[in-house]
């Protein structure tokens, strides 16, 4: 039996709050105020791989989310924050700035396997543990017409790499290899492994 009633869920995708209710672990949000800068965290290094910026990211998010426990002056519980990156090669694809920026994003993934990479981490400011899932997804070819259907739906907007894989996108993915929930966004054995190390029961 885990010392503390709930996890703190330091996230604004839905995504990832479907995926922590499957666990059956109870949470609260703990989301940044206008005071905070969120999207500066998550700019890219010179020169940063994948693994090193999704995980790095996550961490800052991590004591981001602590500090904003103690100001608030809340009661303490882990933090859970994650973060997930699109990576064709070495190159990360983030999300995009706009429509022409998710049609390129498409475009290059379109037939091509690329690769997801989700950190998730939990802590407190005694604790912290973390995980990485990468997983590998390939787009079938797709048109010029069916990428700016798909773009002109809006759901690339505000997604790694341009795409959901819940969503309609899922009519153009061949092929994937690793974690679905991470490819959504919170990997579900890692995360299940860490919040249990936090006395969870999942």
């Amino acid at each position: 039996m885990s010392s503390y009633p709930f996890v703190y869920l330091a996230s604004q995708s839905p995504r990832r709050r479907q995926l922590l209710e499957q666990l059956g672990v109870p949470y609260e949000l703990l989301l940044p105020d206008s005071s905070e800068d969120a999207e500066a965290l998550e700019v890219v290094l010179p020169s940063e791989n994948p693994k090193a910026y999704v995980q790095r990211v996550t961490l800052l998010k991590l004591t981001a989310a602590l500090m904003r426990i103690k100001y608030r002056g809340l009661v303490a519980a882990p933090v859970l924050c994650s973060d997930t990156t699109v990576a064709l090669g070495a190159a990360i694809l983030g999300k995009p700035n706009d429509h022409n920026h998710a049609q390129q994003m498409l475009s290059a993934l379109s037939g091509n396997t690329h690769r997801v990479l989700t950190a998730v981490a939990v802590g407190t400011v005694r604790k912290q543990r973390q995980a990485l899932s990468i997983s590998s997804v390939r787009f079938a070819p797709m048109t010029n017409q069916q990428i700016k259907r798909y773009v002109d739906s809006g759901e690339p907007m505000g997604k790694a790499g341009a795409y959901a894989i819940q969503g309609s996108a899922a009519a153009h993915i061949e092929h994937i290899n690793g974690s679905y929930s991470g490819i959504m966004g919170l990997p579900m054995f890692e995360t299940a492994q860490i919040l249990r190390d936090f006395g969870f029961k999942v």
